[in-house]
């Protein structure tokens, strides 16, 4: 096998910033080409997706002899940005290997690589899809399941070596109050729209309650509402004729977008005032959870305890894009490298997690695709 240590710092040092968080990012271009040629150079047809020029995925392909079940494995080759250019040298220190993306998630791609090149030829095909874009908008894992379809999928995010079987979902609203402006000094000739948006908020601490008052899910707990950002008005002496907010609501598996926002949108129309509010939901994207019952998820299990000894359970309270390959159709799961420090200053992954992880892998494989 390759050393999938070895291989973690050499994408760390490539910069993969995502551009749409940072408009001085360098995309996903050099780190892409690297992927490729490292597959192609290990025997698997290559394909770069590019609908967004400048953003490619690569997939990688070894077709099976037939018969046998397909496996998809995803990884991003995005990162946040950095607070120093330090921060793109991968650095080797007391079994930790620090770097952005050590732990988000290059070192999972290194290992899910390394696994991907070390197993032969079996009955089902293999696909190594490595994407751009997770960290915004997920363009790359869409581009992927467009043209692509899998038995099962594992997607290697950070677990800290454990196995991942539910996530919460979340969308993002934008909500404008259009008030109507009048002097200061004569307030009651206006309709304040900063004063509405406050009963707005006031609304959505009652819907925050109810939601605390249901059944906690057994891994993820509540769902949760809150106002990320506000702004509105005109000036100091002026009523303020309009004002915005912007909403995010993580919610649980069972629930969906449309749903919550229907929830979202009986919470508003019940404040009483004259302002006009319009709501628009940005984005949404689905809950995720694998029962216990999905082959992938036993196969993953089994291959952790020979590993590791146990299997743990756990869910996450952000979202990843095995989300999105549920909602495909693909069941999936997610495991990934034990460390910390995800969109922090300092990022780090145990380097015998990123070798674990890679025989994890290798055993899931070999068991799933034989």
């Amino acid at each position: 096998m390759d050393d999938p240590v070895a291989l973690a710092r050499q994408l760390i040092a490539i910069d993969s910033i995502n551009p749409s968080l940072v408009p001085t990012g360098a995309g996903e271009g050099e780190i892409a080409r690297f992927c490729a040629d490292w597959l192609a150079g290990r025997g698997f047809e290559v394909e770069r997706l590019e609908a967004s020029p400048g953003r490619p995925s690569v997939v990688g392909i070894r077709r099976g002899s037939g018969g046998g079940r397909s496996l998809m494995l995803n990884g991003h080759l995005d990162t946040v940005g950095v607070a120093t250019r330090a921060q793109l040298r991968a650095e080797l220190r007391e079994g930790r290997l620090f770097g952005r993306g050590a732990f988000d998630t290059k070192g999972g791609v290194a290992a899910l690589l390394v696994a991907a090149a070390s197993v032969p030829v079996l009955r089902g095909d293999l696909l190594v899809t490595l994407v751009a874009d997770e960290e915004f908008g997920s363009s790359g894992t869409e581009e992927v399941l467009a043209r692509y379809a899998a038995d099962a999928a594992i997607v290697t995010e950070p677990s800290g070596l454990e196995l991942t079987t539910t996530h919460r979902g979340f969308a993002w609203f934008e909500v404008h109050v259009t008030g109507r402006a009048a002097h200061g000094s004569m307030p009651e000739q206006g309709i304040d729209a900063i004063a509405h948006a406050a009963r707005l908020m006031a609304a959505l601490d009652g819907l925050r309650t109810r939601l605390e008052a249901r059944p906690r899910h057994p891994t993820l707990g509540h769902g949760t509402v809150r106002v990320a950002t506000i702004d509105g008005g005109v000036d100091a002496a002026t009523v303020a004729p309009s004002c915005r907010l912007t909403i995010e609501r993580r919610f649980l598996p069972g629930e969906s977008p449309d749903a919550v926002e229907a929830e979202l949108r009986a919470a508003i129309d019940e404040v009483p005032g004259d302002a006009t509010v319009t709501l628009a939901r940005l984005v949404g994207r689905a809950a995720f959870e694998a029962p216990d019952d999905w082959p992938i998820v036993a196969t993953v299990r089994d291959s952790m305890r020979e590993v590791l000894g146990s299997a743990v359970t756990r869910g996450e309270p952000f979202w990843t894009d095995a989300g999105l390959i549920v909602e495909a159709g693909i069941p999936c799961v997610v495991v990934g490298v034990d460390g910390e420090g995800a969109h922090a200053d300092e990022e780090w992954a145990s380097t015998e997690s990123i070798g674990q992880l890679a025989e994890i892998l290798r055993r899931a494989i070999t068991d799933f695709c034989a």
